[in-house]
């Protein structure tokens, strides 16, 4: 009798997590970054609704070989930390969610929201 009570609940939790919508995932809104081309012009890179719990690398910035991206501006209902390295490594900082934009001091590489 027991093992079927914890067969039973085991489905249900199982079932719960399947229905929870794909959106408790991600972070929902628009996260964007400054960079320099190879040109030097300035460009501003955006992630929209990007994927929680996971490191992201950011387009043309997310090497160690090229220069860093800036001035990150988070426009998402999450937490989200940025990291001077790639594959979010080194030092980081921490933004709040709506937050206002980073100073062009602020350097970026790649990122994590909380998911």
């Amino acid at each position: 009798m027991k093992l079927r009570n914890t067969a039973a609940a085991a489905v249900a939790a199982f079932a719960l997590v399947l229905s929870l919508p794909a959106s408790a995932l991600a972070a929902s809104g628009d996260f964007h970054y400054k960079y320099r081309d190879a040109d030097g012009v300035e460009q501003t890179g955006t992630l929209h609704d990007p994927e929680g719990g996971t490191c992201i690398n950011l387009d043309e910035v997310g090497s160690d070989d090229v220069e860093p991206g800036f001035a990150p501006h988070n426009q998402t209902d999450s937490w989200v930390t940025v990291f001077v390295g790639a594959d979010c490594d080194g030092p980081d900082w921490l933004l709040r969610p709506n937050g206002r934009p980073a100073t062009d001091r602020l350097l970026v590489r790649s990122v994590r929201f909380d998911g």
